[in-house]
């Protein structure tokens, strides 16, 4: 029986890729930018775990990006689904054994700031686990205890940054909180989030960063700001939302990360 890792290298026909993008809900348009493009489905995938969210395609995209190499896992599992907060795990560690070097996570988050309304895109310079929970629980080695000081690589983060200019597109710079979710944050929730430093929140990235920390990548990650969050605006929050206004901002990111990850090459 093939493991995922023979069917992904099968995929790829001699590429090598050290880029690997995981695309949040609403984003799965930078699949169309990916030229040459193989697509595997998580379901052909061995220890792939498939997600139950609308907007989540579940699928492995390998090609090139601005000419550069890359892997796109199209849709990830968060921890609402089953609450498992490493659910992400074995996809990431086949990517580590693939060789990926760097990871770059996108998302679809809420705003806690005027300045950063719905189809902006911010980079998350640091996050707050505010989840009660870690991937790494349950962990036995040493390796548990990661230090997250320099969790957003800073080289990754100047490279978006430059490509964002160069595109002439504007990028906010934030602090992102994980709540487990499903459901959405309270008005008090939000409230006590900005008191706290938070400048968007959202459902996901924050154990995929931790994991990949573990696993020695270097991490990068966006938000694509989709609503402001509870409270701000006085209307309701809801799934249909994220997914009709992700992919506003992700025109925006899909350009950015093109030009960043074509200069890696």
């Amino acid at each position: 029986m093939k493991t995922a890792s023979d069917i992904i290298i099968e995929a790829l026909n001699g590429l090598a890729p050290r880029v690997a993008l995981v695309l949040g809900s609403g984003l799965g348009g930078l699949v169309e930018a990916v030229e040459n493009a193989v697509h595997v489905p998580y379901s052909e995938l061995a220890g792939f775990p498939e997600s139950g969210v609308s907007g989540h395609a579940g699928e492995v995209v390998a090609g090139t990006l601005g000419g550069t190499p890359v892997l796109l896992l199209s849709g990830r599992v968060h921890y609402y689904e089953k609450g498992d907060a490493a659910a992400m795990r074995p996809v990431l560690e086949v990517l580590k054994g693939l060789g990926i070097e760097k990871l770059i996570l996108t998302n679809a988050a809420g705003s806690l700031r005027e300045e950063l309304p719905p189809g902006s895109v911010m980079l998350i310079e640091d996050h707050i686990n505010f989840s009660g929970t870690n991937p790494l629980i349950g962990e036995e080695t040493d390796g548990r205890f990661v230090g997250l000081t320099n969790a957003y690589d800073a080289d990754l983060r100047a490279r978006i940054e430059k490509a964002a200019k160069d595109e002439s597109i504007t990028i906010g710079h934030g602090v992102y909180m994980w709540f487990s979710g499903p459901s959405f944050e309270t008005p008090a929730e939000i409230r006590m989030a900005r008191t706290m430093g938070a400048d968007a929140v959202g459902m996901s990235t924050v154990p995929e960063v931790i994991l990949g920390r573990f696993l020695g990548l270097s991490c990068a990650a966006c938000s694509v700001i989709t609503n402001f969050a509870a409270g701000m605006t006085g209307g309701e929050l809801s799934h249909t939302e994220t997914k009709d206004m992700a992919p506003i901002g992700g025109k925006k990111l899909q350009a950015i990360l093109t030009r960043a990850i074509g200069e890696m090459s």
